[in-house]
Formats: C-alpha cells, structure tokens, sequence
C-alpha cells in the first residue's frame, strides 16, 4: 500500500468518529497520523517489514497508531473503521464535500431521517425538510442545493498532483521496457489545469506494444476498459483514475501531442484556422486538403509553424486569445520554476507546521532558494496554536538573530495574520510593524453575502503592514468553492496599496485561478508564488504555482520571488516606508 492510502483510512475513520460526535483526542489523533504520513518520504510500508524500525519513530504516531497501521498493511482496515461502518454508511464521507455541512449536521441528518446520500439530501432540501432539525433553515437549504449542484460538477474530478503522481509512476514504469523512445502526459495534465478528468500517456517506438501489455497488467489496474491494437484505458487504484495510454507511430507524434494536450475549444479554433489555409488537421498530422500530403506531424512546433503561428505553451491553450497572440507574436516569454529565488509562505511547529525553523530553511537551502518568510499562523487559529502579539515580536527578534549567524539562507520574519469578520487584522499593529512579511488571509466565516466580504478585504488592504493577500479567493479544490467577493475591486484596492496576490501552490488550494490571474495583471499587479508548506516535503509543491502562474500569463517580471535576496530586502523595505 501507499502512504496515501493509509493516510485515506485514518482520514475517513476521523471524519466518521467526528459525525458520530466521538472524543476529539483520538479524532485528532488520526488526522495527526494521516497528515505525518502523507507527508513522509519513505514508505510505511516498508518501515512496518523492516524488523529493525518502528514506525513510533515517526513524529505524530504513537503505539496505538503503529498498531492501527499493522493492521491495515495485514488485511486494508482496522477495528474501529469497521465499527465506524457498521454504523454510517461509507457513502455519508460523500456529505462532507457539500458546503453547509459539517459532521454535527451530518450526524444529526442521519440520526433523523436515515440519509447518507447526495440524492437523499437533495430530496431532503427539496421537500424543506432540512429546516425542521434545530439550527437549519430555508437559507441553508438554499446553500447545501447550489453546493450539490456544483459538487456534481466537480465529480469524476481529481487533482492534478494525484494526476502527475499517477502519470510519473506509469511513465518510470514504460521506460523501463525496451524499445520505448518517448512517453509523454497530454491532456489537461499538460495544461497544468488544477483538477483533471483522466490521464492521457502517448507513447512512441518499437515497444509500444509491449507498453499497452504492460499497462493492462499493471497491479494498480483495476478495471480493463480497452485493450486495442494501439491503445488501452483502464482505472488505477481505489481512486478509480481513467488513464489512456496511445500507441503512436513517430511521425505523427507532434500531432497527436497537440490533438490529446487540447483544450477542446483551442483546437476547434486551430482545425478552423487550418481549413482557411487549405489545409486539416487531426491527430495523425497536418495535410493539404487538395492532394492528401502531409505538411507536418512529427512536432508540435512544425505544426504551429505551418499555421502562420509560433508555438503556443500548452498552459495556454484554452482558446482565451493565444490563436491570435501566436499570430502577432505576442506570446509571452512565461515564467519558470527555476526562475523561483525563494518562497514567502509556510509553517512550523510553533503552529500547525511538522517541521522546525531550522528544517524548514535546511530544507529550502537544499532547493537552491536564496530567501524564505516563515509565516506561522496568528492567533485566530486556536487549534493551530497560532501566534499572539508577544509571540510574534519575540519570533521576528529570533529571525534577526539567525540571519546574523548567515546561515546560507536569509530568513524573513513573517507571518499569515487572519482576517477578522469585521477586516480588522488578527493583530496589533504595531506587533505586525516588527514583522517583514505580512500575509493576510481569510480562514473563517466564508459564508458571507459577497458586498460584506467586499468590505471586509478592503478593510485588510488598508493595514499599512500587509504584504500579501493570502489564498484570495478562499477555494479547496473538489471541497468548497472560493467565496463570493467583488474582485475587480478588491485587485484596484492592493494594486493601490502595493500589496501582492498570492498565487497559493498548495495542490489542494492553486488559489487564484488562471482568469482572476490574468485580470489582476491587467489592472497592473505583481504576485507571489508560495507553497504554504506545512512540511519540508511541501516545499516540492511549487511548480504547481508555477503552472497556475504560467497559465494565467504571467512573466517572470509579474513574480516578485524572481527577485534576488537584495532586490527583495528593497521590495520589503519600499513597502514598509509607504
């Protein structure tokens, strides 16, 4: 088994005691051990078979917990996830995905009415029965429908670092055969969309066949869907991901990597394009509609060419305006990942981080990155043990001790201050004001109407010492949706301020969206690309903010951890003195 599918069951097992109304001790407990687990860089599975480890070794798991996982290495569960079954069907997990809902309320539905399904809770809204529990009414019914509604269209979803993990494994798998030359991701995985549907693999040279062997056989397989003479599709683990794998001979691997990237929409607009010039395009190449003739297949870059176009990155290809910028050459030399010089948000164990100070810049030094901000929670966030006024100025007191010990990478003392009901940030000012980097974000009372959200963001913006606005829009990918707020005005407002936006590279998060990203640049403002790690391992995180930076457009000079660490001192020390 996977670290992830352990750390699925402990998670499940939390949620099901949490609906029960169960101790919250050993509830945390679980969530504790998932979260250790997920983010370890070795498999538990092979600590338990090594006779000379134990898995207590692990920070976060005790002696219950290393009996909990031996019992699912031995047989894919554990006594009291059995229990938690006996008494809720798997299928009200399902109910937590829907905003509106938490455990309580899951619990009290059930133990009234029996229902555990999305179709039962809709029935359930629907009739207005909802409103007869204590503590529900019409609004809420309102809310959980519209959540159900957008759930639906987020399901068969999944996110794009389980996506590139699954793809990674199969593509070392194939290039391991012999006479395999490419093995490629296409799809909305190439794109770099947050979420994806499926997995798309082309595959060139002498072993494909033995590839498609290969794939079908795989012990991740699940179900066979297709086994052709030049493809084969099947679902991979309990997840049930669809991946394709494609068969292609090589002088139609340019075409096909540009027909199986998409988007959808693009290449509509690319085949239209083509078929004024005379000329249709397919996934085995581009030819003359006069006489049949291939114009180009083998690359990508050919085919564009022979369009009148330069090559479009595939971040872009969403048909959003890229066609025509292609045309003009006014693609935009996009960021890099390398491009990154350092990373300005993420915790430590003074809150809700699984890692020190220290490990945490060890860490980030390995990486090559010149600077970081360690930005532990405030105190908003009891459960977190977030920081108080006194906290914070004795920690940006510790920060300048350390960076006097120049210990190959500079530290800014910072920190993720919560945004009150009112606007009024978490803490004092003048606690903020010994502080380097500030970032502001918004962790409770989401369900505001978006005219007091509104009011509530500009209200942030006006503190003199917030840096950065944190995870904007509020989003976690496949849970909740972002809040509803007016962006144009809240993007005039930091523009105005000098405040960046963040460009949040957690996979669960990749908050803000490719088209709220575009028009911020629009409106003249720079970002910043931050993990918000909560783990060393997190920091790996960060091309995918990249991803979500590139498809928004932006540039290197858009970024401002581009910069070298003197170039940010100056951007920090500008912002403090406005």
């Amino acid at each position: 088994m996977e670290n992830r599918e352990f750390a699925q069951l402990l998670w499940e097992t939390a949620d099901l005691m949490e609906i029960a109304g169960e101790d919250g001790f050993r509830i945390r407990s679980y969530r504790n051990g998932a979260s250790a687990i997920e983010g370890l860089p070795e498999r538990i599975e092979d600590i338990l078979k090594n006779p000379a480890r134990t898995v207590t070794e692990v920070s976060g798991i005790g002696k219950g917990l290393a009996f909990v996982l031996k019992e699912i290495s031995e047989r894919g569960s554990f006594e009291r996830r059995d229990e938690m079954l006996e008494r809720y069907p798997p299928t009200a997990l399902e109910l937590l995905r829907i905003q509106g809902l938490g455990p309580k309320s899951i619990g009290l539905i059930w133990n009234h009415f029996r229902v555990s399904t999305i179709d039962g809770l809709e029935r359930l809204c629907r009739e207005h029965k909802l409103q007869t529990l204590p503590r529900m009414g019409g609004k809420l019914e309102e809310k959980v429908l519209r959540s159900i509604a957008q759930y639906r269209q987020r399901a068969g979803r999944f996110l794009l670092s389980f996506a590139e993990q699954t793809a990674h494994e199969l593509t070392a798998h194939f290039q391991e055969i012999a006479g395999v030359e490419k093995v490629t991701a296409a799809g909305s995985l190439r794109r770099g969309k947050e979420t994806v549907g499926d997995v798309d693999l082309l595959v060139t040279g002498d072993g494909t066949d033995a590839v498609l062997d290969a794939f079908v056989k795989h012990p991740k397989v699940t179900e066979i869907l297709v086994r052709g003479e030049n493809k084969a599709s099947a679902k991979i683990g309990l997840e049930g991901l669809q991946v394709d794998v494609r068969a292609l001979p090589r002088e139609s691997y340019g075409a096909a990597l540009q027909y199986f990237t998409g988007s959808k929409e693009h290449n509509v607009t690319l085949r239209s394009r083509a078929l004024k010039l005379g000329l249709t395009l397919n996934e085995y190449g581009l030819f003359r509609v006069s006489d049949n003739s291939r114009v180009a297949g083998e690359t990508e870059e050919e085919i564009y060419a022979a369009l009148g176009l330069d090559w479009i990155p595939p971040e872009l290809r969403e048909n959003q305006g890229e066609i025509d910028a292609a045309a003009e050459h006014r693609i935009p030399v996009l960021i890099e990942a390398s491009q990154i010089r350092g990373d300005l948000h993420m915790h430590t164990t003074e809150t809700d981080g699984r890692a020190s100070l220290e490990e945490m810049a060890e860490s980030a030094r390995a990486l090559g990155y010149e600077y970081i901000a360690i930005t532990d929670h405030s105190k908003a966030l009891a459960m977190a043990n977030g920081l108080d006024e006194t906290r914070a100025v004795a920690f940006a007191a510790q920060v300048r001790e350390i960076n006097r010990r120049e210990i190959g990478i500079h530290i800014f003392s910072g920190l993720e201050c919560d945004i009150k009901r009112d606007g009024v940030m978490d803490l004092a000012h003048d606690a903020l004001a010994e502080l380097d980097f500030v970032v502001a974000s918004v962790h409770s009372h989401m369900n505001l109407e978006s005219a007091e959200m509104t009011d509530r963001l500009l209200a942030a913006l006006e503190c003199p010492h917030v840096r950065a606005l944190g995870h904007p829009t509020g989003r976690v990918l496949l849970h909740r949706e972002g809040f509803s707020f007016d962006f144009d005005a809240v993007a005039k407002a930091a523009k105005r301020r000098g405040v960046f936006l963040e460009i949040n590279a957690s996979p669960e998060r990749l908050d803000i969206s490719a088209p709220l990203i575009r028009q911020a640049k629009a409106l003249g403002l720079r970002f910043v690309i931050s993990t918000d790690a909560h783990h060393p391992k997190h920091l790996l995180n960060m091309h995918y903010g990249v991803s979500m930076a590139r498809r928004g457009w932006l540039s290197s000079d858009d970024v401002i951890n581009t910069s070298s660490l003197q170039q940010m001192q100056q951007i920090l020390a500008n912002k403090q003195a406005s």
